[in-house]
Order: structure tokens, then C-alpha cells, then sequence
């Protein structure tokens, strides 16, 4: 007996699930389902502002750090536009993942993909999962090192805010900085085994997002009125071929900005009234796309083409304000501990698909401990060390926004309303679906071929 072979009903007297056993199944529940039973109960009765945070909080990440790059390439027209637009094909790709969901009564984005496409389906949405989560995270230890040691990543050495305080010292070198968080800050956090536990520093990540979105506004509004800021670029400068293409390069980064998709069903089963998810999704994408816009116009506003692709490198000279080597601070320091509390949510999604792809038949994850544990080793070593040999916040979203995060959002639940098992799907699903994975694959692939072609002219030797 498996999970799928249970019905799930509503009581109408409790907004908590029960189960009615198949006519069927054995009398008795293995031992492995009695745990994962006891497990859903117990994570009921999140609330709608804890359910609101956490999802937010996976959304709101490193991605804002890349947007103002990519208001220097689009312009700030097509740039905000095109922040809406995803933003609106996001809402609409999880609201088929719900629907389908509820359809096939599965409870996980890995259980949807495995009623319509089998074991195959349930392995390639795992893989992509923590292929996305991991690249996420490198770019979150990047750009903590970035802030608190400094980069060299535009081969003119930023200085972070460690080395401004206190000069360059070994204690205050990347590797060290990096390998004390990942120690002191994400060991601890990464240890809790339920998602709502994490609601709390959600909601403190998110205010925190929120500081720097109104310092960031507050000193560009500022430079805008006394007229120390020019003309920004409303539209893209186009040339040729490639400075065509390369404007397909900010679609992967658009894409893993609204990435939330493998916590949607977590969050959803820890609700004390699981019909919320749905306005609780919207309430977020509406939440985050504000700070969106707000970052990326205020930020590509203060430094426009000097623009850095993490604009909180920019952030390390004179503003030409008052107070601003503070306000300087101010901004990296409190984007640097919202990426901290970002980390653990992301992980929480990577390390629960992580086990489910290598122990498709063990116990429940939350009840192994030596399981538990050694995951969680393993997955923060891997991305400690990856995070110190990997230059640019650019190259990671590229790869992972790419290839995983694409077929996350927007590919996989197309094709599941395409697949429609359930016969649930509209006709506005459909073209909808057809044109969502078009519009992946095309522009993926001009990206992948734009990247290419100017890591080539990079690397190419120049004529003597």
C-alpha cells in the first residue's frame, strides 16, 4: 500500500485532512505510513501571514541582486515590463500545480509529477530541484562573500564591508567568512525539520529586503531631485546580432527570481486550511514583484551602466550624499543577513528532494536523524566549496535559470496540463502550456548559444 492508494476527503466539520483506506488495501498501515501520517498531523496549522513569509522568502533571494543588471540590458521599460509578465506566468503555472494536485490527491510537487508521468516524471522534477537549489545557494554564499570580503569578479577589486572596517586580514578573507557562516549561521538553522519552524526569520528576511528596497529608493529619489542622476536608458541599445541575443540572457535570471514552486506543496501542508495556498501565492508574487520593480528601477537609477551584475558590489563607494559610507553599510550588511535567512528555507526544498531521489523507500527524513545529518553535512560542504571557486552571481544563475529552474516553473507544470490525466484541463490550459514551454525553450536556448558565444570571445586570443 502506497499513499497514492488512498482517497483523501474534506471534512466539513475540520479543516484538517483525514484518509479513507481503499477497499482494497491491507487493514493495517505499514510502519512506514503510519509515520508519514503522523508526520502530516503534526505539521498542520501554519497560519496565512507564516505561510505568506515563507513563501515570499523563497521567492525574494538572490535573484533581486541580478535585476538591476538586467534593466541595463533591457532598459527600464521592457526591464519592468518583463517583471510583470513573469510574474503573472509564475501565479499562473502553480495554479496548475495545485489543480493537478488536488486532481491526482497527491501532496508534493514530486507525487504530481509522478501520478502523470510515473517514476521517470517523479525523478526529473528531484533532479531539477536540487540541481536549482543548489546553484541558488552557491550564488547566496557568493554574494555574502561579496559583501563582507569583497570581490574581484569585474577585475576591479570591490572592497567588502569587513575589509573596510578593519582592512584586509586573513579572519576577514572570503574563505574564512564564508566557512564561519556556513558554521555559526547555517548549520544551526539548516537543523530544523519543519518549514514553519522557519517562519519567523522569513518574516525578518522579508523586512529586511524591505530596508533595502527603501534606502536603495530613498538615496536615489534624493541624487533625482538635486540632478546628479542622468537620463536612464528606457529602452535596449540594439546594434547587431548579438547585442539581440544577448538579450535573451536575462530570461533565466527573471525566471530564478520567482522560483518557489518545490515549497509550494510544504507550506501548503503545514496550513490549518489548505484552500488558502492559492490567495496565499498570489498575495506573495504581488508582495515580491513590488520590491522587484521598486530594486530594480531605484537600483539601476543610482549607477545605471556601471551597474554591476550584484548590484551590491556597487554599494562600496561615495554616493555623493551625506552619510553615505553608512548608508553603504546599511544596505550590504542588511541584504547580506536577509540572504542568511533565506538560505535555510531553500535548503529545506533541496535536502527533502535530495531523499527522496536516493531513498525513494526509507522512512520519513524527519524521523532518521543519522539520515538527516549526513545530508545535511554533505550538502552544506558541497556548497561552501563551490561557492569559493565560482566567480560570478551571473554565471550561476545563467546555468542553473537555464537548464533546472525553467522546467521547475514553467515547463513541467505545462506539460502536466498537456499530459491531463484528470481531464482537467481548459482549452485556455492548453494554449497556455504550449506557449509556456515555447517560450522556455526558445529562449533558453538563444541564451545557452548567447553565453557561449561570448565565453568564447572571451577566452579567444586577440590578434597581435
Amino acid at each position: 500500500m502506497t499513499i497514492d492508494s488512498i482517497s483523501h476527503v474534506e471534512n466539513k466539520s475540520s479543516s484538517k485532512r483525514r484518509h479513507i483506506p481503499d477497499e482494497k488495501a491491507p487493514l493495517l498501515p505499514t510502519k512506514r505510513e503510519e509515520e508519514e501520517e503522523a508526520g502530516f498531523s503534526e505539521f498542520n496549522g501554519a497560519s496565512f501571514a507564516g505561510a505568506v513569509f515563507n513563501l515570499s522568502t523563497t521567492i525574494v533571494g538572490a535573484g533581486i541582486m541580478s535585476l538591476p543588471a538586467t534593466m541595463k540590458l533591457l532598459g527600464l521599460v521592457p526591464g519592468i515590463v518583463m517583471i510583470i509578465f513573469v510574474a503573472f506566468l509564475t501565479e499562473a503555472s502553480i495554479e496548475m500545480l495545485i489543480r493537478y494536485s488536488r486532481a491526482g490527491k497527491t501532496s508534493s510537487y514530486a507525487g504530481v509529477m509522478g501520478d502523470s508521468f510515473g517514476r521517470i516524471g517523479r525523478m526529473l522534477l528531484q533532479i531539477c530541484v536540487v540541481v536549482n537549489n543548489i546553484g541558488v545557494m552557491i550564488v547566496y554564499m557568493i554574494i555574502i562573500g561579496d559583501v563582507l570580503s569583497g570581490t574581484s569578479a569585474s577585475s576591479v577589486h570591490h572592497f567588502g564591508v569587513l575589509e573596510g572596517w578593519f582592512g584586509v586580514h586573513w579572519w576577514n578573507g572570503r574563505a574564512v567568512v564564508l566557512l564561519f557562516t556556513t558554521l555559526c549561521v547555517f548549520a544551526p538553522l539548516t537543523c530544523f525539520k519543519r518549514v514553519d519552524s522557519l517562519k519567523y526569520t522569513s518574516a525578518l528576511s522579508v523586512g529586511l529586503a524591505v530596508v533595502f528596497v527603501i534606502i536603495t529608493a530613498g538615496i536615489a529619489i534624493v541624487k533625482l531631485l538635486s540632478g546628479s542622476i542622468p537620463m536612464p536608458k528606457l529602452f535596449p541599445t540594439l546594434t547587431d546580432l548579438a547585442s539581440v541575443s544577448s538579450l535573451f540572457t536575462v530570461v533565466p535570471v527573471m525566471v530564478t527570481s520567482y522560483i518557489c514552486h518545490y515549497n509550494v506543496h510544504t507550506i501548503e501542508n503545514e496550513l490549518e486550511d489548505p484552500t488558502q495556498i492559492q490567495p496565499i501565492v498570489r498575495t506573495s508574487l504581488a508582495l515580491c514583484s513590488t520590491i522587484y520593480v521598486a530594486t530594480s528601477l531605484f537600483g539601476y537609477l543610482l549607477f545605471g551602466d556601471s551597474t554591476l551584475d550584484d548590484v551590491l558590489a556597487n554599494f562600496d563607494s561615495d554616493l555623493g550624499i551625506p552619510y553615505s559610507g553608512f548608508l553603504n553599510d546599511t544596505v550590504r550588511v542588511s541584504y547580506a543577513l536577509h540572504i542568511m535567512l533565506v538560505f535555510p528555507i531553500i535548503f529545506f526544498a533541496l535536502r527533502l528532494n535530495l531523499d527522496g531521489l536516493l531513498f525513494p523507500s526509507s522512512r520519513p527524513l524527519s524521523s532518521d536523524n543519522c539520515r538527516f545529518g549526513s545530508i545535511t553535512a554533505i550538502l552544506l560542504s558541497l556548497i561552501f566549496l563551490a561557492a569559493n571557486f565560482i566567480p560570478s552571481i551571473w554565471d550561476a544563475f545563467q546555468f542553473t535559470g537555464a537548464t533546472a529552474t525553467v522546467f521547475i516553473g514553467f515547463i513541467f507544470p505545462a506539460a502536466l496540463a498537456l499530459r491531463d490525466p484528470h481531464g482537467v484541463a481548459t482549452r485556455r490550459d492548453k494554449i497556455l502550456s504550449v506557449f509556456m514551454i515555447t517560450l522556455a525553450v526558445l529562449s533558453n536556448s538563444i541564451a545557452i548559444s548567447s553565453d557561449i558565444f561570448a565565453l568564447v570571445q572571451k577566452i579567444k586570443p586577440s590578434p597581435s
